[in-house]
């Protein structure tokens, strides 16, 4: 893989083809764990190791897996890496991981990971699958990040709420009272907040896209010169 073809799964990954707001894949996790940063980027990270991992693992065997029989060897391949990660939040952040409940062993489920399996994964070496795993996870955990810190921020006043559930007791000074002595919003936290901030984040994303267009259609296209010699 070279440098143009890492540089064009990066870009999809991260922005043309993001999971979170063109695809729109894995909404679940938006309705319930994108309240604060720290549960959404929690949720986030685990999704993006379990999409490496399993694009990884996948791109091997791909030619030995018979078609007829491939989403169920997928579907199983990721049912174990999910389980190897939940284990894992279990162990090292268990507080972490009772608050995220359910949605860790239904990242299963999550459509990104199995899609990511099928279209690409299947069809490609393992270190292209493996970086575009990254990607694709990397791009939906930014898009949770954003949405978990604008909800937390509007509807708490806080930033890093929960952190201690990761790094401790002591950690409870990290949280950022954004604004102070705020009584809260409680629209923001709630399920429709999310669909409310995800809407205006792919507005953002949507104006950013016209805005880029318009500037490169503005650019002068250079015009050959008559009787110019062509070397």
């Amino acid at each position: 893989m070279n440098w143009s073809e890492f540089k064009t799964i990066a870009h999809n990954g991260l922005w043309k083809q993001n999971p979170g707001l063109v695809q729109l894949l894995g909404l679940c996790p938006l309705l319930a764990v994108s309240n604060t940063l720290v549960n959404a980027l929690g949720l986030g990270l685990a999704t993006t190791l379990v999409i490496t991992l399993s694009n990884t693992t996948i791109a091997p065997v791909r030619s030995y897996v018979p078609n007829e029989i491939r989403i169920p060897v997928f579907v199983l391949i990721i049912a174990v890496l999910v389980t190897v990660v939940q284990y894992l939040m279990n162990a090292y952040v268990y507080d972490l991981y009772l608050v995220l409940g359910i949605f860790v062993p239904l990242i299963v489920t999550n459509c990104i990971v199995l899609a990511r399996a099928e279209s690409f994964a299947s069809k490609n070496p393992a270190l292209p699958s493996a970086v575009d795993g990254l990607m694709m996870g990397l791009g939906l955990s930014a898009v949770l990040a954003t949405l978990g810190g604008m909800r937390e921020i509007i509807g708490k006043g806080t930033l890093l709420s929960g952190i201690d559930l990761v790094f401790g007791e002591n950690s409870k000074a990290w949280v950022i009272h954004v604004i102070p002595d705020y009584h809260g919003f409680l629209l923001a936290i709630l399920p429709p907040g999310a669909f409310i901030g995800l809407g205006l984040i792919i507005a953002a994303k949507n104006w950013l896209n016209l805005r880029a267009e318009r500037k490169v259609r503005s650019q002068p296209v250079p015009v050959a010169m008559p009787g110019a010699v062509q070397g």
